[in-house]
């Protein structure tokens, strides 16, 4: 490395973090060539439509076409998003042609990864990804350095501050899910088609590369059982408040006994616990060590600033000739996961049904969860009507199966009383 020569890059992508990466280079570059021994230099940018307005004046950068084709650059920076299509073939080519890559793309690391990072060995370039995960929180870099002599035991994400704006208004306004939406959506939080996030496909991209660093084991999206939050409503947000709980949707990656369990799921947590005091659009990681007990890593997960933080930290990291493995260890040394069966976790659940308030309906829900060894902590119903359906909340001892109450769940719904499939969620009392 000539720390002489400027360390040379092409942007790929000029939407929110774009802007915010070129005007962080612009606006702090004494400070990040004295942090990175020698200047980074933007040689050429990509976008989609060049003759776009944009916030910042780009006529004294260079374009180009084929950002990952261009000679004397040291490494592409793909903010173009998306599993595949021009993101997948641009990072490919990259490091086939010997450049680094930097990435805020999640999507495109849980599905290629593997072969990606293992691309970049065999070229003997960087692939660095610290702004895929929880924007300006340097969740990747805490777990992948700070932590690497831990045995890792368990990741508690809140992943997507949108989800997390969302439980947080439901409880502070007392409105549904539909209303809040609106509101998320009308202050710029939430996209006109919310589903990526709302129903939990974001964090399980996360959580897959959160599980890969800190078990070692390949990225396996598939492996994720992913639930969202569309079908929460306020009576659920009420009582999980009277329990002493809040919902936040959690990324969870758990070992056990060499097996591993991968989920998204709205989950109850301690008001007052670590996770349950991170609020609005926040992201909070907790981490488990056998080690260290780490109580949480939090910030602004997503918007233009924080993430264009994390991506030049990567390229410091880059241009000072720091090429760690992008999960932690070698490509060829990460292990194929075993996972669990999901039915066979154990816990302690909270269920919520929707019944037509008749004699006999209580005593039929009773027998269904004593035929599956469902064991009753706490009941509360909500509302005494014969003629409308009424709330009842269930939780269950710990210890509980989880296919013994989803199946319970199941039955239940069936019943000629219920109005609705029941709401099932975990109790997460240690968060």
């Amino acid at each position: 490395m000539n720390n002489s020569q400027p360390f040379r890059i092409s942007l790929v992508g000029l939407g929110t973090v774009g802007m915010e990466v070129l005007r962080l280079l612009r606006d702090n570059a004494d400070l990040i060539a004295a942090r990175a021994g020698r200047r980074i230099e933007v040689a050429y940018l990509c976008a989609r439509d060049p003759s776009r307005e944009r916030s910042m004046d780009l006529s004294g950068y260079a374009w180009t076409e084929d950002p990952a084709g261009m000679g004397g650059v040291d490494a592409l920076v793909e903010l173009i998003g998306g599993a595949n299509g021009p993101a997948y073939a641009t990072v490919q080519k990259a490091l086939q042609n010997g450049m680094s890559v930097v990435t805020a793309n999640k999507a495109l690391l849980a599905h290629h990864g593997y072969e990606l990072a293992k691309l970049a060995e065999e070229r003997s370039v960087g692939l660095a990804c610290e702004a895929a995960v929880a924007g300006g929180v340097p969740i990747i870099k805490a777990m992948r350095d700070g932590l690497a002599g831990n045995r890792i035991t368990g990741v508690y994400g809140i992943l997507n501050g949108t989800c997390n704006y969302i439980l947080t208004r439901m409880r502070e306004t007392g409105q549904d899910f539909n209303d809040i939406l609106k509101d998320a959506q009308a202050r710029g939080y939430a996209e006109s088609d919310p589903s990526f996030d709302i129903d939990g496909v974001d964090t399980a991209h996360k959580i897959c590369l959160l599980a890969a660093i800190a078990f070692g084991v390949k990225p396996r999206i598939e492996a994720v059982c992913v639930n969202g939050i569309r079908y929460l409503t306020g009576t659920d947000i009420g009582f999980a408040t009277e329990l002493g709980y809040r919902i936040k949707l959690l990324g969870v990656a758990q070992a056990h006994d060499g097996r591993l369990s991968l989920s998204v799921e709205p989950c109850l947590v301690p008001a007052h616990s670590p996770l349950g005091v991170v609020e609005d659009v926040y992201n909070g990681v907790f981490v488990e060590g056998d080690f260290v007990e780490t109580p949480l890593f939090t910030g602004r997960g997503a918007g233009g600033a924080p993430t264009a933080s994390s991506v030049v930290a990567d390229l410091i990291d880059l241009a000072r000739g720091h090429r760690i493995p992008a999960f932690g260890i070698p490509a060829g040394s990460l292990a194929e996961a075993r996972f669990i069966d999901a039915g066979e976790l154990m816990g302690r659940y909270y269920v919520r049904l929707n019944v037509l308030d008749r004699p006999g309906v209580l005593a039929d829900v009773a027998a269904i969860l004593r035929d599956h060894h469902v064991s009753i902590e706490g009941l509360l119903q909500r509302g005494r009507d014969p003629d409308q359906p009424v709330s009842v909340m269930i939780t269950t001892h710990d210890g509980t199966r989880y296919g013994d109450v989803a199946e319970s769940c199941r039955l239940i719904g069936n019943l000629e009383a219920s109005v609705e499939a029941p709401c099932l969620m975990r109790i997460e009392d240690d968060l």
